[in-house]
């Protein structure tokens, strides 16, 4: 059994993990960490976890984590690499689902996210955590730098255009929308019902800090200069996320050829599905789930190609991503505790 900690097990993201654990053969709970909550068992919090989660939550003086074989970080971002030397030193494995090590470069993640990173020389071991673009190291990696859910859409609906190079990839256009719980568990003014509900909008236009983490990633696939528009939305809705992904071709290749790059791409992983051309996939078709969808469009057969990706933001977009990651570090079957059915309605 694999001996987990949790640092952060109040957030959506944090609750999310205990769902998925609660149901993997091959976990078993060591700690979920709260200071607030020091001693209250998590079912009390959440009684969705009623005769399935028995723990109760610790503060981080008394969780010792370094008996865990991983931790992993709901946490805000900065949490992680202030712990994370302890954790490697004590051989426990880490993965952290906020930005620590996401972003290679020292400078740019400072600058956008206000912060001091305080251990480079970690970084530069982090393994990104997007499985179906970098398995085989994540599978060798002590610690993970779990991609955000924007990127995780973006990456995978681009990364088969750019591979084949049939696309300018300095102008590719990202129209993004995301449910509520992307903004995390918190009291804010416009996370409110009655500020939220009912409405719809954008934020992050002049730039988001999910911006250069796709760029660095997106850049591996080629060798072309890339540029990025991207603009994440807020739609009334818990959770869920739709990206709509527009390029255009520089190639000339037929609607079925186009098709075949993402099948051929996709095909044994388990986790993307890659639907008919032309169709709609809808954000409901991944609740709770960690399956991300995909569906080509080409308008009126010109040069543009339309990548429409859903997901759930909670699932493949954070805490569902994280499992499929420890399941590759500890040599499990990536689907392990990870295969349920979307939820209908």
């Amino acid at each position: 059994m694999i001996k987990v900690g949790i640092v952060g097990g109040t957030g959506y993201t944090g609750v999310e993990l205990l769902r998925l654990f609660a149901s993997h053969p091959e976990v078993q709970l060591q700690a979920v960490t709260s200071r607030k909550e020091d001693g209250m068992p998590v079912a009390e919090m959440y009684p969705s976890l009623r005769g399935r989660v028995d723990i109760a939550f610790s503060s981080p003086d008394k969780a010792r984590l370094t008996d865990c074989d991983v931790v992993f970080f709901a946490t805000p971002h900065g949490v992680a690499m202030a712990q994370a030397a302890e954790l490697l030193a004590a051989g426990v494995k880490v993965i952290d689902l906020a930005a620590d090590f996401r972003l290679q470069d020292v400078a740019v993640f400072e600058k956008w996210y206000k912060l001091p990173h305080s251990c480079p020389d970690l970084l530069k071991e982090a393994a990104y955590g997007l499985v179906e673009l970098n398995r085989d190291a994540i599978r060798k990696a002590r610690i993970v730098g779990n991609p955000g859910c924007y990127p995780t859409t973006m990456q995978l609906g681009y990364a088969p255009l750019l591979k084949a190079g049939v696309i300018d990839a300095s102008h590719l256009i990202a129209d993004c929308k995301s449910g509520v719980s992307g903004a995390g568990r918190k009291a804010e003014l416009p996370l409110l019902f009655s500020e939220a509900s009912d409405n719809f909008k954008a934020y992050g236009v002049s730039g988001h800090r999910h911006l250069p983490e796709t760029l660095e990633q997106l850049g591996k696939l080629t060798d072309d200069k890339l540029g990025l528009l991207f603009t994440p939305h807020l739609v009334p809705m818990i959770r869920g996320m739709h990206s709509t992904l527009y390029a255009r071709l520089t190639k000339e290749i037929d609607n079925a050829a186009l098709q075949a790059l993402f099948e051929d791409a996709y095909k044994n992983e388990p986790f993307v599905d890659v639907m008919p051309f032309g169709s709609h996939p809808e954000t409901r078709t991944t609740r709770a789930s960690n399956m991300l969808r995909i569906a080509l469009h080409r308008p009126g057969d010109g040069d543009t190609v339309v990548v429409l990706v859903v997901q759930d933001n909670l699932v493949k977009g954070a805490a569902g991503q994280a499992v499929q990651c420890m399941n590759l570090m500890f040599g499990l079957e990536e689907t392990m505790g990870l295969l349920h059915v979307p939820v209908l309605p």
